[in-house]
């Protein structure tokens, strides 16, 4: 029991070590709502598109994150957008700038269910989410992760949002 008490310390800095040298899409620590949660998508995005996009991703929940992933093997943020707007018949840039750059600026108040949020690490776009609806968003966090559904009740995501974004979907 004392080797026990005196190697607890050391694979706690173990693991902080390893938390902190893992880095991908940028993420907080996950709260989960509650033991045995299944996430639901929320309100229902206007056109077939965007609820055909939230449907993917929701569908998507529990894959693991996977650095330059874009299969249900494996998915970064920006693979996981690319991915359901693709199953949507809807093709995306491969990177979260470049998602920015290809859609049009909202405010986080007109945004609705399949639209898209990016975040912001400094200066460079790191981050981006498939916005649900009542600030919930669905998003491949980070290395070690999966693909889960978060809220802006968490600071984490609140401090770092820079906008959001709609993607053209006319055909």
């Amino acid at each position: 029991m004392a080797l026990q008490r005196s190697l607890f310390p050391v694979l706690l800095a173990v693991l902080a070590a390893i938390s902190l040298s893992l880095a991908g899409c940028s993420s907080p620590p996950r709260v989960p709502d509650a033991p045995g949660d299944v996430p639901s998508a929320g309100p229902q995005p206007a056109d077939a598109v965007r609820a055909q996009v939230v449907t993917t991703a929701m569908q998507m929940v529990g894959v693991p994150y996977k650095w330059g992933g874009s299969t249900p093997q494996g998915f970064d943020c920006s693979g996981l957008v690319q991915y359901a707007y693709a199953n949507a018949g809807r093709r995306l840039p491969r990177t979260a700038s470049a998602q920015m750059d290809a859609s049009a600026p909202l405010t986080l108040e007109r945004a609705e269910a399949g639209d898209l949020l990016f975040f912001r690490d400094g200066s460079r776009t790191s981050h981006v989410a498939i916005y649900l609806g009542q600030g919930r968003f669905v998003h491949a966090p980070s290395t070690g992760r999966q693909v889960s559904v978060d809220t802006f009740g968490n600071p984490y995501w609140r401090l770092r949002f820079a906008r959001a974004g709609r993607v053209e979907i006319a055909s």
